[in-house]
This record gives structure tokens, C-alpha cells and sequence, in this order.
């Protein structure tokens, strides 16, 4: 038998119903052994270093399938996180390994489907990378906006929620392309932080232009103030009433790419329909 230790977890305890609250989730100490169980073969047994809070989440707090099962209640949230093999049983992990991909949200886990998880290749680079630009969000800005959307040198581009770990990437990959671009951040205003988001987008990202969403009375006259002749890519990360507003924006053959719907998660059963849908179809979005 291994060492027994113990093992904080953040425990799902109630289904979200509308907006997440602290009640929902508990912090729980149990004990485990740090060697794989008789009976658990293809298993590994890893120590979570970082752990990634992504939108995703909490679609499946709400008891919401995606391409994922929902989280089951009194048992771990789960999400993408960089770990460090403490043992195993499956012939393509080694103890010590580092790897990323779906892990537990507590200190140690036992996964017992590793296919799930990833080698880290460069040990050099800082291990967060893994859950941010190499890991699942630099994946999907990447995939999401050179695959789908297909960037030309010259072209406008509109990204929304521009701060969070997607939204800033794609910006990034558009400068690199040769784009022109203008990102949207927001928040409650609070010591000024919705500036901040503002500012890091344009001095740090190096964004054309940005503005604060939630100061725009008319999200339709403020993107023509942005873009006067038109959005050639949209990366979408929110929904609603903003791709409305961005559907009567686009140039014909445009492309906009559907990643997020941030506006509609806490509203998943009645969700927010788009009504100028016919925009899509006149301007031959694709």
C-alpha cells in the first residue's frame, strides 16, 4: 500500500440554478493513497499543479451536457489542469512525467481514462502555458480563427469578451495576420478594472482599438463608429444582443465563428434568440 494522505477537493454541492453562489460548492478533505489501487489497470495517479477555470464549467455546474457529461453532485468539479505523475499503470505515462489535459479539482486525482491527458513537450516554457496558449484556449483561438475563419492581410476583425484567455490569443493571431482589429471588454465597474481590461487590450495586446461594452447604450452604432465599412471576421464569445449587433456589420462573405455564448449562461433554459438571423443570409456570412 502507498502513503495516505490528505487530499483537499472543491465539491459540487448544488446544481447551479440562475448565477453561481459560494453555497454551491464546499472545500472537503478526504485521504488517498498515492499508488494506484489493485484492479484500477490504464490507471495514472497524478499531483495537480495549476488548474484552469473556463466558461465551459459553468454550463455543466447547471447540470448542462455539452460535448461533456455534467458534473455529478457531493463529487469533484472537474476542468483542465497541468499535473505531475505520481504513478501509474498505463504503458504511455511514467511516474514523474508532466502532462496536461482533465483532472480533478482537488490535489492529487486518479484518473482512470488517461487518453484524456497530454505529455508536456517543452519543460522549459512556464507549466501554464499548458492551460492557457498551448493548452485548450490557444487550440481554439488557433484552430477557431485561422481554420474557420480564414484571415487575409488587410481585413477588419471584431472579438468579443477580448480579455479572457481565447479572446486576447485570436486578437493576438489577427495583428500576426496582418489585420486590423478592435476588441470588447467588460465588467462592473470596480476600482477602475474595466478600464484595466480596456488598456491591456490595446497597450499590451497590441488591439487597434478596444472599448468597454457595458458603457455602449447602442452596440450597433458603436461598431460602425469602429468599423465604418464593415466586419470582415467576427470571433464570437458571447451572443445575443452583441451578434445582433454584429450581424447588421458584416461585409458580404464575411466570416464569423461561434466559441462562446458568455451572455446566455445564466439564462441556459430560456436562452436569448438572434433576430436579424436574415443578416446572415443576405450577406452570405459564413
Amino acid at each position: 500500500m502507498g502513503e495516505e494522505i490528505s487530499n483537499k477537493q472543491v465539491i459540487l454541492s448544488n446544481y447551479v440554478k440562475t448565477s453561481l453562489k459560494e453555497s454551491d460548492m464546499s472545500l472537503r478533505t478526504s485521504k488517498i493513497q498515492l499508488k494506484i489501487p489493485s484492479g484500477c489497470d490504464g490507471a495514472v495517479l497524478v499531483k495537480n499543479l495549476y488548474l484552469s477555470i473556463d466558461p465551459f464549467i459553468l454550463a455543466l455546474m447547471k447540470n448542462q451536457e455539452l460535448e461533456l457529461p455534467s458534473f455529478t453532485l457531493d463529487s469533484p468539479i472537474y476542468g483542465f489542469g497541468v499535473s505531475k505523475v505520481l504513478d501509474s499503470s498505463h504503458p504511455n505515462f511514467k511516474t514523474g512525467e508532466l502532462v496536461w489535459g482533465f483532472t480533478g479539482w482537488e490535489e492529487y486525482s486518479l484518473i482512470k481514462d488517461p487518453d484524456q491527458l497530454f505529455k508536456v513537450q517543452d519543460k522549459d516554457l512556464p507549466l501554464s502555458y499548458y492551460i492557457g496558449i498551448l493548452g485548450m484556449p490557444g487550440m481554439t483561438a488557433y484552430v477557431g480563427f485561422f481554420k474557420f475563419c480564414s484571415p487575409k492581410k488587410g481585413e477588419t476583425v471584431y472579438v468579443s469578451a477580448a480579455s479572457g484567455a481565447v479572446g486576447q490569443l485570436v486578437g493576438q493571431f489577427a495583428k500576426i495576420a496582418g489585420c486590423y482589429v478592435v476588441g470588447s471588454a467588460g465588467s462592473k465597474e470596480k476600482w477602475g478594472f474595466a478600464l484595466m481590461k480596456v488598456d491591456l487590450l490595446k497597450n499590451k495586446f497590441r488591439f487597434d482599438e478596444a472599448f468597454n461594452y457595458k458603457e455602449e447604450q447602442d452596440y450597433n452604432a458603436a461598431l460602425k463608429r469602429y468599423f465604418p465599412d464593415g466586419i470582415d471576421i467576427y470571433f464570437d464569445n458571447v451572443g445575443g444582443k452583441m451578434l445582433e449587433a454584429v450581424l447588421n456589420n458584416m461585409r458580404l462573405n464575411g466570416h464569423v465563428a461561434l466559441c462562446g455564448m458568455i451572455s446566455q449562461y445564466n439564462s441556459l433554459e430560456q436562452p436569448e434568440g438572434i433576430h436579424n438571423l436574415i443578416n446572415a443570409l443576405v450577406k452570405r456570412v459564413l
